[in-house]
């Protein structure tokens, strides 16, 4: 196995953001093949039942935070290359950020999608997260008591690394796609 002393004398396997003196350093993905990239993440924002009824009675004092969420995953998504260092721009197709309306709270769901010669991981994570600071934003003045969490990647398909498919585990992502496994658009109003 290769290793690489970086600048604090850590050894550690090869390290693909990382130069051999240990500066860090964006990936050149010049070589790599084009290919059709998508990547859903998930997200869950729990809340007490009196800010739950207060959202699905459209009682927020910002308006609606299903709506606002929904557009600033997909900006924050169109963002993510100015928000994570070394991540790479990216000429996004789609993105869709849906949400459900939950006892406990709202549960979010982030697809992102592109030919690229990178993956859109990353840019289903940060509109999954922005999504879900917006929430917290839009319903705060009703509840301070919220927990945004489980944030993860569900799935992604396209690249050298193949497709992924995170297992069931009874986590946000089981409440927002369900027991029939279906992804389902925005909560009924």
């Amino acid at each position: 196995m290769s290793t690489n002393k970086g600048r604090r004398g850590i050894k550690s396997a090869k390290m693909t953001h990382v130069d051999e003196s240990g500066q860090i350093r964006m990936v050149d993905v010049g070589d790599k093949a084009t290919t059709r990239r998508t990547a859903v993440a998930s997200g869950f924002v729990r809340m007490a039942a009196e800010t739950v009824k207060a959202v699905k009675a459209h009682r927020t004092p910002k308006g609606d935070p299903i709506e606002a969420a929904r557009l600033a995953g997909i900006l924050a998504a169109k963002k993510t290359d100015d928000l994570i260092p070394l991540c790479h721009s990216l000429p996004l197709e789609h993105v869709d950020i849906s949400c459900r309306i939950r006892a406990d709270g709202i549960a979010i769901l982030a697809t992102a999608s592109t030919d690229s010669k990178t993956g859109v991981e990353m840019e289903a994570l940060t509109a999954v997260s922005i999504a879900a600071l917006t929430i917290y934003d839009m319903c705060k003045a009703i509840g301070k008591a919220m927990v945004i969490e489980e944030i993860a990647l569900e799935s992604k398909t396209g690249g050298r690394s193949g497709d992924y498919r995170r297992a069931a585990t009874g986590s946000a992502s089981d409440r927002i796609i369900g027991s029939s496994k279906k992804r389902q658009g925005p909560a009924k109003k």
